[in-house]
């Protein structure tokens, strides 16, 4: 058995819902019949569907407890290939505080309440009791993550479990949208014609698969958000059809794989540039 993998059921086994993390310590893409969410979504994802797929499908939404889907065929291959394991902590009732460096651990030591602590290799963990929803870029350095996202699991940690202090919830709370401002329409529709870029199934395939090539880049993920933002703009840039909601979902994707809001801003703002809008 994978050393992963029996972490990995012993995580389950005291009610932490887990799933395997690829190169990268992101999840694994979805697979052919998953791709650009076409069979609907899993049950647990925040516009629940129908999907009942074996494999490990949808990010954080794979997470589970069962031990027979940890341990299963469908699941087996992804285990030989994981660099690690995640978990969905707002499944287990916590928060994490992701502090990503020196600075933002030396704020969490002034500010929060002690709780149990998790080595990082650049900063640490900070694991309480109780869920919320799950925020990047709240401050500096400092990334929340329970509901609706995964943490990779690194130990033990040390020091009693604290519950979640009123003051993470309030810095969540206070965070400003990770989107740009709105998209001017720089040429829109005319008369009676109508733009074929409005044609909703035609406009959410393009940003699921935008998503998808995010969610499932290998290596270099930076300069992939940028090719993913450059290739979105060139076919809808122009037309007025982008509105924050689906901005908002390729940032979101794009800081899942660890980029910073602020790298976001600033590719968004480069591709703009080069195609002149």
């Amino acid at each position: 058995m994978p050393d992963h993998l029996r972490t990995a059921l012993s995580l389950a086994a005291s009610g932490v819902p887990v799933l395997p993390l690829r190169r990268g310590k992101v999840p694994f893409g979805n697979c052919p019949a998953c791709v650009g969410n076409a069979c609907g979504g899993r049950p647990n994802m925040k516009n629940p569907g129908p999907c009942q797929c074996p494999d490990v499908c949808h990010a954080w939404a794979a997470a589970t407890t069962d031990p027979d889907v940890i341990a299963s065929p469908a699941w087996a291959a992804a285990w030989r290939r994981a660099v690690c394991v995640g978990y969905h902590p707002g499944g287990a009732d916590l928060t994490v505080v992701d502090l990503d460096d020196a600075n933002a651990v030396a704020w969490a030591r002034t500010t929060l309440p002690a709780t149990r602590t998790v080595a990082t290799t650049r900063g640490e963990h900070w694991i309480y009791l109780g869920a919320m929803a799950s925020r990047n870029a709240v401050r500096p350095g400092v990334d929340i993550k329970s509901a609706m996202a995964y943490a990779r699991y690194l130990g033990p940690g040390t020091g009693p479990l604290a519950d979640l202090p009123e003051s993470v919830r309030v810095l969540a709370a206070a965070k400003p949208p990770t989107a740009p401002v709105a998209m001017p329409v720089s040429v829109a529709p005319t008369g009676d014609s109508v733009c074929p870029h409005r044609t909703p199934a035609y406009l959410e395939r393009g940003v699921e698969m935008a998503v998808d090539r995010i969610t499932e880049a290998r290596s270099a993920v930076h300069a992939t958000v940028y090719r993913v933002f450059l290739a979105v703009l060139s076919r809808h840039g122009r037309c007025g059809c982008l509105t924050d909601a689906h901005i908002a979902r390729l940032f979101t994707a794009a800081q899942a794989k660890g980029e910073t809001a602020r790298h976001c801003m600033d590719a968004w703002a480069n591709a703009r540039t080069r195609l002149g809008l």
